[in-house]
């Protein structure tokens, strides 16, 4: 492989591969205290997620894989009937249909979640509360 085997990408090209969520996605409350910006494709969800101090994200179950990178503050994570303290760095496995929850204490927590099949109802809520707005890669299929 050489780079002069390749040409260099137009700004069309970027936008069908390359997003920055934080800047170009709105952001969609997915519970109260949680908001997130939601980036999907065919197969999945990435939310971009800040769940505020002192909020609680109520104990629920959905059909979707879902895996959970800390990457600010902490929360208590509640999966199944235990408690865990989950901080910047850890990555947590929900397996579909568990149980789980948080209870995010002094300080703001944030995360990056990925779900596998894609939420459905997290897009929904996104075109609800931003009508005028795509789903990225989704509306580009």
């Amino acid at each position: 492989m050489k780079e002069s085997d390749f040409k260099k990408a137009t700004a069309e090209d970027r936008a069908k591969h390359i997003i920055r969520p934080y800047e170009q996605v709105p952001m969609t409350e997915l519970v109260p205290g949680s908001d997130s910006h939601l980036v999907a494709t065919e197969k999945l969800t990435v939310s971009f997620l800040t769940m505020r101090a002192g909020s609680v994200f109520e104990l629920h179950t959905h059909s979707n894989e879902q895996c959970m990178i800390v990457i600010e503050g902490y929360c208590d994570e509640l999966i199944g009937d235990k408690m865990y303290r989950v901080e910047k760095g850890d990555v947590i496995f929900l397996p579909a249909n568990i149980p789980h929850g948080a209870f995010i204490r002094d300080v703001d927590c944030k995360a990056i979640d990925i779900f596998a099949p894609r939420r459905e109802d997290y897009l929904e809520k996104q075109r609800e509360q931003h009508p005028d707005s795509t789903v990225q890669f989704v509306d580009k299929l």
